[in-house]
């Protein structure tokens, strides 16, 4: 039986390739990406931190091991600390305060996607989980990676966003989500096992509503 983890990534991978192909993700490879989209990702995507630091949370008390408890409570620390430090240079960069980064809207993909995360970590088990947060965890240092073969962009945003990404750090973290959806879930077969498929599958489309968020703007208002 091949890996789930394989199946997973070979059940996202047209969306995944759409992700490398977008505008937004295009154009900070080669640093043309207009500030004002790129602004749009900076707030929506702290919002969304926030919330992905209560899947780790949820992981960490749902771990079966004390080895696995102490690495989900470490990338907890790395959301709360390295990334989002990141998100506040970015926005300082704009003039955006923290605080104005804690008061803003959700828009209704963040909105969607947080709560889809949230409610499965809280709701589902462990397998499940790791499932709906892998994308992310796996997506981001995928891109990181792909995007630094090009070499930096002239924006030092740009590059900025590229190498935090791209750094040993996030590749060994998405790994690790991996094998630990490996070691608890990858012997599971038949409906259980698609059932999980289709989780990582919906976080990924999530994972590509998000650029189109951030490429065209959206809001609650109606049309």
């Amino acid at each position: 039986m091949s890996r789930l983890t394989d199946e997973m990534r070979a059940a996202a991978a047209p969306i995944w390739e759409a992700q490398l192909a977008h505008p937004f993700v295009r154009g900070i490879a080669d640093g043309s990406l207009d500030p004002v989209k790129f602004e749009r990702w900076v707030r929506q995507d702290w919002l969304y931190l926030v919330e992905f630091a209560r899947v780790f949370a949820w992981a960490a008390a749902k771990a079966d091991r004390l080895t696995s408890m102490s690495w989900f409570a470490s990338v907890l620390d790395l959301t709360l600390n390295t990334e989002m430090g990141l998100h506040r240079e970015y926005a300082a960069r704009f003039g955006i305060s923290e605080a104005e980064l804690d008061s803003e809207e959700m828009w209704p993909t963040t909105r969607a996607y947080t709560d889809f995360l949230v409610r499965t970590a809280a709701a589902d088990d462990m397998a499940g989980l790791l499932a709906a947060l892998l994308p992310c965890a796996w997506g981001y240092a995928w891109l990181g990676a792909r995007l630094d073969e090009g070499g930096p962009p002239p924006d030092q945003r740009y590059a900025d966003w590229i190498r935090q990404y791209a750094a040993p750090e996030f590749q060994e973290a998405a790994e690790w989500v991996r094998a630990e959806l490996e070691r608890v879930a990858g012997t599971v077969e038949g409906e259980e096992r698609a059932r999980l498929i289709d989780l990582f599958v919906l976080s990924s489309r999530y994972e590509h509503r998000f650029w189109d968020m951030c490429w065209s703007g959206e809001s609650w208002q109606q049309e």
